[in-house]
């Protein structure tokens, strides 16, 4: 049978999670928005902190200074008049964030500016020793900095999705079959990989693939609506995941 939903055009559900993009939560943050406009900002915040912290790292700051750079921008972006100048029509999301921090000022003193902030006060908490292990890993890259920040924001974009994956996995009683199969996503074809995780899971080799297709499949639509919050239209979604494929792999 047919549907009736028009062949042109995004979905309802295409339409309904654009509502709620990373570039409308700014907008309407910026514009003096909901309670929740400025919760869902600070979670933004928390997820996409480490390739801006990773820049000023690159670009010559110490890991204290970094932390101040990173946490003052984002006091800075919650608290100013700046996300008023937002404009989605003329870039990415990452794009944007990428272009205030540098204005903010990579090469200013942040000891100064954490003083003038409330003597050290933070409204985001910064895990830097992770960040530090994740740079040391950084240090071998040659790339430019800007292109290291298109990297790391492809793999927070990845590990983002793969988070939310992970919860719905949870939330459905089913985390033990996530924590299994996940391996299985990038190395399905490993010898013997596949009898492990039956005889794991209690279950057949087959069903043990089943299960690893639904799992791709799932990330897959997650990832995909992960990336259409950070851009500008639900027709640049394909496009924007092939520029991320590419930044991983740089």
């Amino acid at each position: 049978m047919p549907s009736n939903r028009p062949k042109d055009g995004p979905s309802l559900r295409t339409a309904t999670l654009f509502a709620t993009t990373h570039w409308s939560v700014v907008l309407a943050a910026g514009h003096g928005g909901s309670t929740s406009a400025s919760e869902a900002l600070s979670e933004l915040c928390r997820t996409y902190w480490y390739p801006l912290y990773a820049y000023a790292r690159r670009t010559g700051s110490s890991p204290e200074d970094a932390q101040d750079l990173t946490q003052g921008f984002f006091e800075h972006l919650l608290g100013s008049r700046l996300l008023t100048s937002a404009d989605a029509s003329k870039g990415r999301f990452r794009s944007f964030l990428l272009r205030s921090f540098c204005n903010y000022g990579v090469s200013k003193h942040t000891r100064a500016a954490r003083q003038k902030r409330g003597g050290g006060q933070t409204i985001l908490s910064l895990d830097v020793a992770g960040a530090e292990t994740k740079f040391a890993g950084d240090l071998s890259d040659t790339h430019n900095p800007e292109v290291l920040y298109e990297r790391n924001w492809a793999g927070a974009v990845l590990e983002e999705a793969m988070l939310q994956v992970e919860r719905q996995f949870a939330a459905s009683g089913r985390g033990r079959h996530f924590k299994v199969l996940r391996p299985l996503l990038q190395n399905d074809e490993a010898k013997g990989a596949h009898a492990a995780a039956a005889k794991e899971l209690s279950t057949t080799e087959a069903t043990v693939r089943v299960m690893v297709h639904r799992l791709r499949r799932r990330y897959r639509e997650v990832l995909n609506e992960v990336v259409l919050r950070t851009v500008d239209s639900p027709n640049e979604v394909e496009e924007e995941l092939r520029h991320l494929l590419e930044a991983v792999q740089a």
